[in-house]
């Protein structure tokens, strides 16, 4: 085994090309429809009369894989944070909308010919998210969040993009964490506690030590899959009763003007969720198959990562939880949005990834609204990582196909 291969993490980071040595970039700060800031990064190439924006509603995509590749072909790109960016705690999706809506403002006023929308992972939801909330009438857009907040945006400008690219979209924050969270779990508030009947990593379950493949009984998934449901379901009442509590003290300080009241509702109540890296799939390779190499994306023993820090919907206030996280409560569901997408769609999937399963790209695809979608597959991993060692990467197979499709169609 190689030393990349002993690292926990290894495969999660791609080495980028050179931008072109003619390539303008410029920093830019704008102000969302609700008064928050969020900044992005404009490169230009000569002649570009077409603009690809890169968003994630979490990470900091300024120097994403395909941004030189898309450049090389002559695309403008755009590459913009939320106001969550690296730190995820309250992280709301509605808002994230009104961040990608500011984008989408300026890439107009910009004057681009066209605009085309390019979601990797956890951006391939947040763009179809915002494909739908853009397509409706402004009266007919969401007015709450899923914790009941208000969200105003009916009065925000929600430019609707002319394309959409969709690279290994996950089904959604909240719709992939109800694969991933570990069901086994018997105490919110202790990490190591495990129901034996449960646990993924028991070799009484089916586990099999690293790198050989587990082989789970199809009962044994039946039972863990209805029980990560049970578990994203209490945690959903934890945050609504968190909720309730902030809501009650805000009341309460309307009416008082009680200095402890204002705090009790400004306390932010944060969950901690434990082991939320046990995707059966991850450590059982006849589930689901394709091309993936064993383990998460978290890296290669996700029996350890599952315990680790790092990992999706660690911390996250109850607002965050409901709105992003939940498999059960949020609006940021892919295949709930993707009717709504009718504008021209690809979607790329990789043979390899490790969270868009190919049952899952096909009903995803499928249930894109546009009459114009194209659906490829190309050999690499979840984050464009290549294959088999010595491979030409993910990233750069798709980015020839993205170019092709553009070309065809924005050209």
């Amino acid at each position: 085994m190689s030393a990349d291969t002993r690292r926990l993490g290894a495969g999660r980071y791609i080495d980028a090309a050179q931008a072109p040595d003619s390539t303008v970039t410029s920093v830019h700060e704008l102000a969302t429809a609700d008064g928050a800031k969020v900044t992005g990064v404009l490169r230009v190439v000569p002649g570009a009369r077409t603009v690809v924006a890169l968003m994630h509603p979490r990470q900091d995509l300024t120097h994403h894989v395909l941004v030189p590749e898309l450049l090389a072909r002559g695309y403008a790109v755009w590459t913009q944070g939320t106001r969550s960016v690296n730190n995820d705690v309250a992280l709301v999706h509605e808002q994230a909308l009104l961040d990608a809506a500011a984008g989408q403002v300026f890439l107009r006023e910009k004057c681009f010919e066209h605009v085309v929308t390019l979601g990797h992972s956890g951006g391939g939801t947040l763009f179809a998210f915002y494909h739908q909330q853009a397509g409706l009438p402004a009266t007919e857009r969401l007015a709450h969040t899923p914790a009941g907040r208000p969200i105003d945006l009916a009065g925000a400008q929600m430019p609707l993009p002319d394309g959409a690219v969709f690279m290994a979209p996950h089904p959604g924050q909240g719709a992939l964490l109800l694969r991933l969270i570990d069901p086994s779990v018997v105490d919110e508030s202790d990490p190591l506690t495990a129901d034996p009947k449960l646990n993924p990593f028991d070799p009484a379950n089916g586990f099999a030590e690293p790198p050989h493949s587990s082989a789970y009984a199809p009962e044994f998934v039946t039972r863990f899959r209805a029980a990560q449901h049970d578990r994203v379901a209490r945690l959903d009442e934890i945050a609504r009763q968190r909720v309730g509590e902030a809501a009650d003290a805000r009341r309460r300080y309307r009416g008082t003007a009680e200095p402890a009241d204002r705090r009790a509702a400004l306390v932010p109540r944060v969950l901690t969720v434990y082991r939320t890296d046990a995707d059966l799939r991850f450590t059982d390779l006849s589930l689901s198959p394709n091309e993936r190499p064993y383990g998460s994306l978290f890296g290669r023993r996700p029996d350890l990562t599952n315990y680790g820090l790092v990992g999706f919907g660690r911390f996250a206030t109850p607002d965050a939880w409901l709105s992003t996280w939940s498999g059960l409560s949020s609006n940021a569901d892919f295949l709930r949005c993707a009717p709504a997408v009718t504008a021209p769609a690809l979607f790329v999937e990789l043979t390899g990834d490790q969270a868009c399963f190919p049952d899952d790209a096909k009903t995803m695809c499928d249930a894109l609204g546009s009459a114009d979608k194209t659906h490829v597959r190309v050999a690499g991993t979840h984050f464009g990582g290549p294959i088999a060692e010595g491979a030409p990467t993910g990233a750069a197979l798709a980015a020839a196909d993205i170019g092709a499709w553009l070309s065809d169609r924005f050209s």
